[in-house]
């Protein structure tokens, strides 16, 4: 049977405040976000049935980007068109976003006289947290030898050269090997809804994202302009991240910290803390725009920072719906994803050696104390939040006794 838009049709005020609350309550990354998203949109709104929301999980899965961010804006341009999408990523993006700069402005302000301990234990939470995501996305992604084998050679590659056109060949490569290499399941579930956008308009779309994703650094060259680089940075970090938020670290780190732009400590800091906030981890590029050693800064580098990153998602969302039923027929495409899927565990590795271990781990409580939260993270319920806040409490206390 196909899926299909219920009947009803939210205002895009309703739209707005739906997804500020799941804003406000959605802890615990994008799996834990997609199983909000099903409990209040599907089952209790009926704003959609339970095949067209897998449909559009697979669909974001399949795309770069934050999967549970670019399901929620599906959601809204499916029920609201434009003004929609717009409105359900506002209402899940803000309360983070906003949390995550009024954070920037303390850290800038107050890094100097803010106990180093304090500090110091976001960034353990943060080797923590890194380490759960290689554990988790390696046994999901790395089920075989030369899976394996495209991991390990990228992270090595990695590590010897980690530059953003490094990461961005080493992606493209992965995924061409993986076309050649894997095999997939020719199995297809039917697939087909209405789509609320013109094939032209489709196309505009898509083209804009790879026309922006080639122009800016062409620009960037051209008029070394500091606002036309952060805007490059973050919008190319925005396209290229497959795999869910927690790869975003190393391309946001070979971005804005090998550039100058942001310290490791500033980075791995703002990176602890944006694990206890609620919605998209996304909303990190908020915190990166507001501490940004250079212009842009402040709330205007934290908004643009945020508008960069997530604009690819627009671009290639809305662009890429009405094709997905064909294009997930394409046996290359979904050979491809195989390869780029391990690469970014590879890169993850990468980013978890330096920038992420080497500066979270300077003695042996730093080690014990980041395998416990490891195996709270891993084993436990507790809320990802409270593991934050113990970690930054633990770390200022033993630090002030010995």
């Amino acid at each position: 049977m196909a899926s299909k838009i219920t009947s009803i049709s939210p205002t895009k005020i309703e739209i707005f405040l739906t997804f500020l609350s799941l804003g406000l309550s959605s802890f615990g990354g994008p799996v834990a976000h997609l199983s909000f998203f099903y409990k209040d949109l599907v089952i209790r709104r009926k704003w959609l049935d339970s095949q067209l929301f897998s449909e559009l999980i697979a669909l974001c899965q399949f795309l770069p980007g934050p999967s549970s961010s670019q399901v929620g804006l599906s959601i809204g341009f499916i029920k609201g068109g434009f003004s929609g999408a717009l409105a359900a990523w506002l209402g899940f993006t803000t309360p983070s976003a906003i949390i995550l700069i009024l954070f920037g402005y303390g850290y800038s302000v107050y890094s100097d006289v803010i106990p180093f301990g304090v500090i110091h234990g976001l960034k353990i939470f943060a080797v923590a947290i890194v380490a759960q995501a290689i554990w988790t996305m390696g046994l999901t992604f790395c089920k075989d030898v030369k899976c394996i084998l495209i991991t390990v050679a990228v992270g090595f590659l990695i590590i010897l050269s980690p530059t953003p056109l490094f990461q961005f060949f080493a992606i493209i490569l992965s995924g061409v090997i993986g076309a050649f290499v894997f095999t997939v399941s020719a199995k297809n579930e039917i697939s087909n809804f209405k789509y609320l956008i013109k094939i032209r308009f489709a196309l505009v779309l898509l083209a804009s994202f790879f026309i922006f994703l080639f122009l800016f650094p062409i620009l960037v060259n051209v008029s070394d302009n500091p606002f036309l680089s952060v805007i490059d940075s973050f919008y190319r970090a925005g396209s290229l991240v497959f795999g869910g938020g927690h790869v975003v670290l190393p391309l946001l780190q070979a971005e804005i910290v090998s550039t100058g732009f942001v310290s490791n400590e500033a980075f791995l800091a703002g990176y602890g803390a944006a694990q206890a906030m609620p919605g998209p981890l996304f909303t990190f590029a908020a915190y990166l725009g507001t501490v940004s050693d250079s212009y842009p800064n402040g709330l205007f580098g934290g908004l643009i920072a945020l508008l960069a990153i997530y604009l690819p998602s627009f671009f290639l969302v809305i662009g890429v719906l009405p094709f997905w039923h064909k294009l997930r027929k394409i046996m290359i495409f979904r050979k491809a994803i195989i390869g780029i899927n391990a690469a970014v565990v590879g890169i993850l590795i990468a980013a978890f050696i330096s920038p992420v271990a080497t500066n979270g781990i300077l003695s042996l409580h730093d080690f014990i104390a980041a395998f416990v939260l490891f195996v709270l993270i891993h084993f436990s319920k507790a809320p990802i939040w409270t593991l934050v806040i113990m970690a930054s409490i633990e770390c200022w206390i033993f630090n002030a006794i010995f």
